[in-house]
């Protein structure tokens, strides 16, 4: 079952002015290492086990869709669940029609030379509407960096915020591996509508627009369905500018 948002993938061209962006809005960030796969990351770890991958390409990667999400502009592009039971939720996922692949095995070095090791269940044409599941291989306090303080006093993720185009049907995955419906919510700020999970200590919020036109009939239009705002734990005067962000859309509350 699903127990936790793992964390946020924020893919940023340059991950170096990423690093002294968010180091200078107060986050503690943390050098990641080099993956497998071409991309090396840096970590904003919380205090709720949670964290915001900063990630870049060292090369190009055609087909990607993180990649891909470069070009129009980056940011909060996809996220990644923590569980109980990796192979068991895969399958409740495909059984509900997400293309769930197989598992996959990942490695980042990090700076001092520790090799991480974790295998990962990604959903193919379907990422960013659904997570992508991960189970450590090595310890998982070795994969997420142990200072979880901020200067800015964010402790934590509350609710992750993705776009869709149908609440209904895009709950059935969740529903499933979950066992239980959403909770319907209403998020006028948005003017939009949809479904709620929570996850242990985060929510889910599957959100359609009520009306043609409006700031997710655009995000649809541009980005497609995908997650397009999380909002952090922390103090609520604190305001996190996108053009600081990498463009991922950030509030806290």
């Amino acid at each position: 079952m699903f127990t936790a948002i793992d964390h946020l993938v924020v893919v940023v061209k340059d991950l170096e002015k990423a690093i002294e962006d968010y180091g200078a809005m107060g986050f503690t960030v943390v050098r990641g290492g080099r993956h497998n796969i071409g991309t090396h990351n840096a970590l904003i770890a919380f205090a709720d086990g949670s964290y915001v991958e900063l990630i870049a390409f060292l090369n190009p990667v055609g087909g990607h869709p993180w990649y891909a999400a470069l070009s129009r502009g980056g940011g909060l592009v996809d996220f990644c669940m923590r569980t109980d039971d990796l192979e068991a939720d895969a399958e409740a996922m495909r059984r509900a029609g997400v293309p769930m692949g197989e598992s996959t095995a990942m490695t980042r070095d990090r700076p001092d030379g520790y090799r991480l090791k974790w295998v990962l269940s990604i959903p193919g044409a379907c990422n960013g509407r659904v997570p992508f599941l991960i189970r450590d291989e090595t310890p998982r306090d070795e994969r997420v960096p142990r200072d979880r303080s901020h200067r800015n006093g964010v402790t934590g993720l509350r609710s992750l915020t993705i776009a869709v185009e149908d609440p209904t049907a895009s709950s059935v995955p969740y529903a499933r591996v979950l066992n239980r419906p959403g909770a319907p919510i209403q998020r006028p700020e948005l003017d939009a509508a949809g479904a709620r999970f929570v996850i242990g200590p985060h929510a889910v919020d599957l959100v359609a627009p009520k009306r043609g036109e409006g700031p997710l009939v655009d995000w649809l239009g541009e980005r497609g369905q995908s997650p397009c705002a999380a909002m952090l734990s922390g103090p609520p005067g604190l305001r996190l500018d996108p053009a600081s962000t990498a463009g991922a859309r950030f509030s806290v509350g």
